[in-house]
């Protein structure tokens, strides 16, 4: 009887014990498979959120590439909590790719920083600014330019300076500048 009553104490033990573990972030919405272009018009990604406004954030390409590329149009947009490159992004991408692949830049390497806005967990702002920057280095590659050429990191949110939509919306973005 006396190990019974032990065997209940310990289980009751255990369970008083257990942990409020903090569940991990959950991922950001958006592969970091580069897009394929559709024949004709596109429907919006299953993921996108109502509400989305691609208009709403952006590829921040450095005046020094943007010079030596003959770059004038460095918008490429992200939506609110989302990774993917839409359509209108493809040209100036495509245009990042050529110059460092055949262009005036070729040979040199690409970095590509991305950035959050601050309304999610530090942990997960990371994560979408990484998956940013990852889908930007999966298309360019995909057009052309070498895989090693290109360097990404995430700053998540360390960088924001946004405090309402319109300031958020320059904080979601991925910053292209020359590697080392």
């Amino acid at each position: 009887m006396r190990s019974i009553g032990i065997a209940a104490l310990l289980s009751m033990f255990a369970l008083a014990c257990g942990s409020d573990e903090k569940k991990p972030a959950a991922a950001p919405t958006g592969g970091t498979e580069a897009p394929i272009a559709a024949a004709g018009p596109a429907a919006p990604p299953a993921d996108e959120k109502p509400g989305d406004n691609p208009n709403q954030s952006q590829i921040n390409i450095s005046d020094e590439i943007k010079k030596a590329c003959g770059i004038t149009d460095s918008d490429a947009y992200f939506a609110f909590d989302s990774a993917n490159i839409r359509p209108q992004d493809h040209k100036i991408l495509g245009q990042l790719a050529d110059c460092f692949s055949k262009g005036p830049l070729k040979g040199r390497e690409m970095r590509l920083v991305g950035h959050a806005d601050p309304r999610g967990e530090p942990e997960y702002n990371i994560v979408l600014g990484g998956r940013r920057a990852d889908n930007v280095k999966g298309f360019i590659v995909q057009k052309g330019l070498s895989s090693d050429k290109v360097a990404t990191t995430s700053r998540g949110e360390m960088d924001a300076t946004g405090t309402d939509d319109a300031s958020y919306a320059r904080d979601r973005r991925v910053d292209v500048v020359l590697g080392n």
